[in-house]
Order: structure tokens, then sequence, then C-alpha cells
């Protein structure tokens, strides 16, 4: 029986091995504007996204997967679907506080590099300082942690 966050997982993050082949891959999606992809967005994921919102689909967080993928939807769907709206940030405060509670658990450390890269972003966006700062530490243990070969794709997300 497949998982109910694997769906969206796959949708986001593709079906490569890779950390590079995944981002040249999902780039697009993941850090572009289309309307093309905020419809699909909206029509595979909307009803997730709303519940979630709602406070919803807390058993998911259970296991380091289904708490990316709720995170997910709190924090980068709503972006998409309420593109400029204050809706589209609607999810922060949940996000931020599922996002603390799963490192503390090290659920971060047993995803694959490229998707903890979507748990440290949701630190990236929260405005208090010292969350910016394990922000920036996390980013930062992340490239130690990879092959020569990945170090620049993931010096560009500490850069930025």
């Amino acid at each position: 029986m497949t998982a109910p966050w694997q769906p969206l997982l796959e949708w986001w993050f593709g079906t490569a091995e890779s950390s590079r082949e995944v981002a040249a891959q999902k780039g697009g999606l993941w850090f572009g504007k289309r309307d093309s992809q905020d419809l699909e967005a909206r029509e595979r994921f909307g009803d997730l996204v709303e519940q979630a919102l709602a406070g919803g689909l807390t058993e998911w967080a259970q296991r380091p997967e289904g708490w990316l993928a709720l995170v997910l939807l709190l924090d980068q769907l709503p972006r998409m679907l309420f593109r400029e709206s204050p809706k589209a940030f609607s999810g922060d405060n949940r996000a931020q506080a599922l996002v603390a509670q799963g490192i503390a658990a090290d659920f971060d450390r047993q995803l694959p590099p490229i998707q903890r890269v979507f748990i440290y972003i949701v630190l990236e966006h929260c405005e208090h300082l010292a969350v910016q700062n394990e922000c920036i530490s996390r980013y930062i243990d992340l490239l130690e942690q990879q092959p020569e070969s990945d170090r620049g794709l993931f010096a560009d997300y500490l850069d930025y």
C-alpha cells in the first residue's frame, strides 16, 4: 500500500537518484513561477493543503517522509496555491513548529540531502535571527556532508 504522502513527494522530488539530477529536473517547479504549475498543484494537492492548514494530517508527522510531505503542504504549496496573497504564508507557523519537532527527533538526518533542503528552507522563512542562524548552521553541515560533485549545488542553497 502506498503511503498517502507518496504522490506529493514523487511530484515534488521526482524519481532521479542523485541530488544534482533531482535539482535539474525539479528546480523549475521549486523556484519558478508558472501558472500551469500552480494549477497542477492546486488540482492535485489543494485538498491536502487545506487539510494541513486546518490542523489536520498530524499522523503524517510520525515518519520522516510524512513529516517532510506535511511540511511541504504547509510551507511550499501555499506559496504556489495562494501566490500574492497573505494566505500564501498561513502555514508558516505550523511548519516551523513541525520542523523544530522533527529536527529534535533527527527526522531531517533520515532524509536524502536534497529533501533536507526543503526542511531547512522553513527555517530560512522565519523572521527570528536565532532561527536564521540555525538555518545557516544546518546548510553548512549539509554542504560539508556532500561529495565534491554536489558541493556547488548545496553551496548555492547556503548562499541563498
